[in-house]
């Protein structure tokens, strides 16, 4: 599978002749302004919670390429409204097959209201089983035992995680994270975009590789495969 990095926590992941693109904050980002978001195309939009920097660009993306929104209830039920094809509202611990794969909703520690300020639901990760492969995108979230039932459930090829502190793990809870999910490679986001969330890039991959695992930070607008 490839997978191109649009900044923040934004990713899109090319599985199975489907694109997959999670949390769309793209416009607003100023790291990313080299990125045209109209040439981004995307037949599935997936939703880890409703902050502004997680669905900025996700109405004006799924308007324009028809893609399905996956999200939890209230957040699908928000654009549904807007008129993004929302056939897929999950909540947590649910699990829906789409194509590509199966993608299960899980537990994330974090707050979410949608950009209007109306009710977002729970804020939610996702383990997604494609090609073969299995990973955890975790969304906005603390470190949590709950992280502990997706290596009971699951064996992880990576996760993607956020490392930017402030409003989601830092770098070290990231690192217990990881091991408690069972990932050995990790894919860092939510970093950087703010100056309360801008990171040591090396001294985070020192760390990382002084506990025994990979931490890739891609560039904006890089594609690797995985």
């Amino acid at each position: 599978m490839n997978v191109t990095y649009y900044g923040h926590s934004s990713f899109l992941f090319e599985i199975e002749g489907s694109k997959v693109l999670f949390d769309p904050f793209i416009s607003p980002n100023p790291l990313a302004s080299a990125i045209d978001v109209t040439t981004i195309e995307a037949d599935y939009l997936l939703l880890s919670h409703g902050h502004g920097d997680h669905v900025a660009d996700a109405e004006a993306i799924g308007k324009r390429t028809g893609a399905e929104v996956v999200a939890i209830a209230e957040i699908a039920g928000w654009f549904g409204n807007k008129g993004l094809k929302a056939a897929y509202p999950m909540n947590i611990g649910g699990k829906v097959k789409l194509p590509f794969g199966t993608v299960k909703m899980v537990a994330a520690a974090h707050s979410s209201s949608l950009p209007d300020g109306s009710y977002g639901g729970l804020a939610a990760g996702f383990v997604v089983e494609a090609e073969g492969k299995t990973f955890y995108f975790a969304g906005d979230t603390a470190l949590t035992y709950d992280m502990k039932l997706i290596a009971e459930q699951h064996k992880l090829d990576f996760a993607l995680l956020p490392i930017g502190d402030n409003y989601t793990m830092g770098i070290g809870d990231a690192l217990i994270a990881a091991d408690w999910v069972g990932a050995s490679k990790i894919i860092g986001m939510h970093y950087d975009t703010f100056p309360v969330i801008k990171i040591d890039q090396e001294a985070a991959k020192q760390q990382a590789q002084q506990a025994g695992k990979e931490l890739v930070l891609l560039q904006i607008g890089e594609t690797i495969t995985l």
